[in-house]
């Protein structure tokens, strides 16, 4: 099974506000990849002070 890889490009201001939140280790992809999974599970970001 081959991967396709996707270029996404972000400005500098975005890469850095998503790379301040990486754990150590871990890449602005990873982050992603785990901010996407977090949406698909629960549907939507959680918020502070949301509620539906």
């Amino acid at each position: 099974m081959s991967t396709v890889t996707t270029t996404v490009e972000l400005d500098d201001d975005l890469y850095e506000r998503l790379a301040a939140h990486c754990e150590e280790d871990e890449t602005v992809a990873e982050l992603i990849e785990e901010l996407v999974s977090v949406y698909e599970t629960e549907g939507a970001f959680l918020q502070e002070g949301y509620s539906e």
